[in-house]
């Protein structure tokens, strides 16, 4: 029998956070490369520090010509997503700052074992286990730790980018700690924000006072108590932030990408990565599984492994743990999972129809817990599958 009763945290940074910088452009060149062709590999990584962005990894595309000239597009590329976050000081601006292009093309060693089979029997493009999560304690079926410390930053990006709060800079974190009673979020214990600001004579209160209405309007009224504790910049000035603060990297954030620590997470970063890679287009179809299971009633949490092996089509393994919250035996909801789904890469991108320019906007504030979108971003948080799960168990 799992826990009933305790307090959990998880914790979300904002798209200005160095290490989610870096994840928006990785996937800002991902999306670039696939809008020129569907089948395009990207694996991007991006480094960045006091007013320099270094990018690499491997990138292919069919025209050779074609790859060298989005090759030069990648100053500008990084420029742009710099640009809309929001960094315009002193030590990265993103007109002034240094982007060094070291991408070069794609491993044939690597490509090979995605290459040497056709359709559906196309391999994996790396071995890995991938998870899936979902739980019916919020609306969009995720864990409400991570759910709304993400809703706290994507509202202050909004208020900050509006002209609202002009005083608010682009990096921030925020962390919520919830008290569980009979396995139901109640009440927030504590609420930690540390948000970069404009003014050097801003005080912790100073900050308070702009951001609480804001992070009051995203919670739940009932969940904030006379009990709640409040960690507004609690070590005070932040006016230093961003990669000038802090050096970012790609993929450092997959925890705050997944559930906030809720369920496990199989290791292999997100962004940068084509759909090949089935660290980002499996662990996709896992929690797309996962929200289907839940949506259809068939239990209040589940869990979804898969794992896989480079070069090999199909799974070679399909887990399912339900937590005893369903009366569907695990067994038969695993080959329930395999009848309702192909579960190749290539099945996986069909399905999905993740082989679109659909990546960058998933960089912050979560990959999950996100509406699906008319141009099929988002597209793994959909519950098509309900019936043809109910009628597969």
């Amino acid at each position: 029998m799992s826990r009933q009763n305790y307090i959990f945290t998880s914790e979300s940074v904002s798209e200005g956070h160095p290490d989610k910088v870096c994840d928006r452009i990785s996937d800002a060149v991902l999306d670039a490369f696939l809008s020129e062709e569907p089948e395009a590999r990207v694996a991007c990584e991006t480094f960045a520090t006091t007013n320099r962005v270094v990018i690499g990894g491997e990138v292919g595309l069919s025209d050779k010509d074609k790859l060298a000239d989005y090759m030069g597009r990648i100053d500008g590329i990084a420029r742009d997503c710099i640009k809309d976050i929001g960094y315009e000081q002193d030590k990265f601006h993103w007109n002034t700052l240094e982007v060094s292009n070291y991408l070069h093309e794609q491993s044939a060693h690597i490509a090979q074992g995605v290459d040497a089979a056709a359709d559906k029997d196309e391999g994996a493009g790396d071995q890995g286990i991938m998870f899936g999560y979902a739980t019916n304690e919020t609306p969009e079926l995720m864990p409400a730790p991570i759910q709304y410390s993400h809703a706290i930053l994507r509202r202050l990006a909004e208020v900050r980018k509006s002209g609202q709060e002009p005083s608010l800079r682009p990096d921030a974190k925020s962390q919520i700690s919830l008290r569980y009673e009979d396995g139901k979020p109640v009440e927030v214990t504590s609420i930690v924000l540390s948000t970069q600001h404009a003014g050097e004579d801003q005080t912790s209160d100073d900050i308070r006072a702009i951001v609480e209405p804001h992070i009051r309007d995203v919670l739940p009224a009932e969940w904030i108590t006379n009990n709640t504790e409040w960690w507004v910049n609690p070590t005070g000035t932040f006016v230093i932030g961003g990669p000038d603060g802090d050096a970012g990297l790609t993929g450092r954030k997959i925890i705050v990408d997944t559930y906030g620590g809720a369920a496990p997470h199989g290791g292999g970063a997100f962004s940068g990565k084509d759909p090949t890679k089935v660290d980002r287009s499996a662990a996709y179809a896992a929690r797309y599984l996962a929200k289907n299971v839940v949506a259809a009633g068939l239990a209040e949490r589940c869990l979804i492994q898969l794992s896989y092996a480079i070069g090999v089509a199909k799974p070679l393994s399909i887990y399912a743990d339900t937590f005893g919250s369903g009366d569907v035996d695990p067994v038969a909801l695993e080959k329930a999972i395999e009848s309702v789904m192909d579960l190749t890469p290539r099945g996986i991108r069909e399905h999905l129809q993740m082989n679109r320019p659909i990546y960058q906007r998933t960089a912050a504030y979560g990959h999950f817990g996100r509406a699906p979108e008319a141009d099929g971003g988002f597209s793994w948080e959909k519950t098509d599958l309900v019936e043809a799960l109910k009628k597969a168990v």
